[in-house]
């Protein structure tokens, strides 16, 4: 079992239970009435008429992308051998 709060809602949760999921009990309302139009702006899944609720993995996608953890960390590695030998000191650091 993981202590992860979006594992433990159903596939589609209510704007509440997700709020309660992401930033907690106490900040759940403010959550739900100011942040959530604000992140729809940027993409974050809408409510599924059907479902009556958002969709809980495509919420997980969007902070995923969100706190770019989809970019991977391919990002920063490195592109080859490094030659330190080109680098020359200043005259001043060899005084």
């Amino acid at each position: 079992m993981t202590d992860d709060p979006l594992s433990q809602l159903p596939l589609f949760a209510t704007d509440q239970q997700l709020a309660v999921a992401v930033v907690g009990k106490a900040r759940a309302s403010m959550w739900v009435k100011t942040v959530i139009p604000q992140l729809e702006k940027k993409g974050f899944p809408r409510i599924d008429p059907l479902h009556d609720g958002r969709p809980v993995p495509l919420v997980r996608r969007f902070y995923d992308g969100y706190f770019g953890i989809t970019a991977g960390f391919n990002v920063a590695a490195p592109d080859g051998k490094e030659d330190l030998s080109i680098w020359k000191r200043s005259k001043r650091a060899r005084k």
